[in-house]
């Protein structure tokens, strides 16, 4: 079934003309089925293959493909019995595990929608979410990690006349908060609405998930992917790197993320392989969790690599099967290549993406295995990008500029923000990230900033992700994030902020070692901050306005 919804996205979004779902659909990028089709598939075909093994802690549990659509289609009729209906978004903040994978298929089986939340937003932000999404339900763990999801949904409920349900594992039912076992999973399902869930179903080109990014500048953006954008999307990240069904995959961050979703979530459903979902991220664990399961693949931010590199350092663990680790979302030092490739035996392919649209760009199984450390790929399958100047006419190669790109995973839009993403999206079609790259000069791209993340030293822009990856080569820098400090003469001054293994260095080191890379000076860190780890949010980005309010608090001035 195709529901009648609006998704409020612009006119102008790529991919939401009929024209072009014509020509993704003739090029294979979109189809006229979903991930239903997937899991039911994979139920015939292979029962017993494990779909999902999830960890709560040491404990295991395993979940085939029969039992999971089983699971899937009782959850169904549990949201029908809250009165979920097509179009409707189902909250959802749980840690990794089956009955997150299973909620949003579910929400899918009765034509709704999807909202993850990562586990770490708060009062503020998930109030902010579902009277955005005017949400019905809202489930959630009762307690995780020393966090009471239950007492922080009674308040949101208070704020937010839409939200009539707040589901809870594990809760007491106190504050008129239902159980997950007791009032949605557990009853029998009536035979009458398991009948009516093939009529409800989503269609491909529907809404299947509201994804929210971070808001660490400003309100939290809704973006809306249709299970076609999600195909194309995990369709081309899997071919690229040539995945099949006999992976088993693994990764550090939420499935409510974005990264998680896709990578360990969605593809190997596509694939029929088996995800292993493990709820908190504890490097020693997770080294025992890839021997056991004999993980294949894993995705993640290089900290997550680096930690296990260090973890495996310390207590050895076969990790034979492990042949890929795929990382983003920041610079990865060549060191971090090499150790990956002796430490774990695996090979690192560096990407770039978005919430918006995925993995967009990856390295290549055929390149040397220091590409990870150079460039940040080429562009997959059924996607575009282009780097142009700011009247949109494509720049010199090697010159920075804005990175724009377009294609058949390209989200919908903003959820009931239609103005916002219209600002973003050229009138043909061409996303603009907000990200600035070069040409790698080997075909593939090279993130170099933000826009929005521009240190202006006089008259000189410094590139801070060129300089970021440059201090990485250093042998004893781990981490590094770039910021700006205000300065009465130039305006503005770097601080590079050190995570350092070893004998740490001071800043004549790091200018040297800068030197002695053929940087310019203008470029150089003025300032040294050494600290033990950078924050991060739950998918490994480095918040790096937590960085600039330390050096506020520290110099007593605003810091831009």
């Amino acid at each position: 079934m195709s529901t009648a919804y609006d998704t409020t996205a612009s006119p102008a979004a790529p991919g939401t003309g009929s024209g072009a779902g014509e020509t993704y659909r003739a090029a294979g990028w979109w189809r006229d089925t979903t991930i239903l089709h997937d899991l039911r598939r994979w139920a015939r075909e292979r029962p017993d293959t494990p779909a999902l093994v999830c960890y709560r802690g040491e404990e295991a549990e395993t979940v085939g493909y029969a039992e999971l659509a089983r699971r899937v289609d009782r959850l169904a009729v549990g949201l029908l019995r809250l009165g979920v209906r097509p179009g409707d978004v189902v909250t959802l903040q749980l840690p990794n595990s089956w009955e997150l994978v299973a909620l949003c298929l579910a929400a899918a089986r009765v034509g709704a929608v999807a909202g993850p939340v990562v586990p770490v937003m708060r009062r503020r932000e998930v109030a902010f979410m579902t009277r955005l999404t005017q949400s019905l339900v809202y489930i959630a763990a009762a307690e995780f990690r020393g966090f009471s999801y239950a007492e922080m949904s009674a308040e949101v409920a208070a704020e937010v006349p839409t939200l009539r349900h707040r589901v809870l594992l594990g809760g007491d039912g106190a504050d008129g908060a239902l159980d997950f076992v007791r009032d949605l999973y557990g009853p029998e399902p009536e035979p009458e609405l398991l009948a009516s869930l093939d009529a409800l179903e989503a269609g491909p080109d529907d809404p299947a998930q509201v994804m929210f990014t971070s808001g660490t500048t400003g309100e939290p953006k809704g973006v809306l992917h249709s299970h076609n954008t999600l195909y194309a999307m995990n369709r081309a990240q899997a071919d690229t790197l040539g995945l099949t069904g006999s992976e088993v995959t693994a990764m550090g961050s939420p499935t409510t993320h974005q990264a998680g979703f896709t990578w360990n979530f969605v593809m190997p459903m596509l694939l029929g392989a088996t995800a292993v979902q493990v709820d908190r991220w504890d490097p020693r664990l997770m080294l025992r969790v890839l021997q056991e399961r004999r993980v294949t693949f894993f995705m993640g931010a290089p900290t997550f690599l680096s930690d296990l590199i260090d973890a495996q350092r310390e207590t050895p663990h076969d990790l034979s099967a492990l042949h890929s680790f795929a990382t983003g979302s920041a610079p990865i030092a060549p060191l971090l290549v090499e150790d990956a490739d002796e430490v774990l035996g695996c090979r690192v392919y560096a990407l770039w993406g978005m919430t918006e649209n995925g993995c967009v760009t990856v390295t290549r199984p055929g390149q040397p295995v220091l590409r990870a450390a150079e460039s940040d790929g080429t562009a997959v399958p059924g996607m575009e990008v282009r780097i142009v100047a700011e009247d949109g006419t494509p720049v010199a190669p090697g010159t920075p500029g804005l990175l724009q790109v377009r294609g058949a995973a390209q989200c919908l839009g903003y959820f009931r923000r239609p103005e916002v993403y219209a600002a973003s999206v050229t009138a043909d079609g061409w996303f603009d990230t907000g990200d600035l790259a070069r040409d790698d000069g080997r075909g593939g791209i090279r993130i170099t900033g933000r826009v929005k993340d521009v240190i202006m030293r006089g008259a000189e822009n410094i590139p801070v992700l060129e300089v970021e990856a440059a201090l990485l080569r250093h042998r004893a820098v781990k981490d590094v994030a770039v910021v700006g400090y205000p300065d009465a003469r130039l305006g503005e001054r770097a601080c590079a902020f050190l995570v350092t293994t070893g004998d740490a260095p001071g800043l004549e080191d790091v200018r040297t070692h800068l030197a002695g890379l053929g940087m310019a000076r203008t470029y150089w860190p003025e300032r040294l901050e050494l600290v033990p780890a950078l924050p991060r949010t739950p998918s490994g980005k480095i918040q790096k306005f937590a960085l600039r309010d330390r050096l506020r608090a520290r110099e007593g001035e605003t810091v831009s």
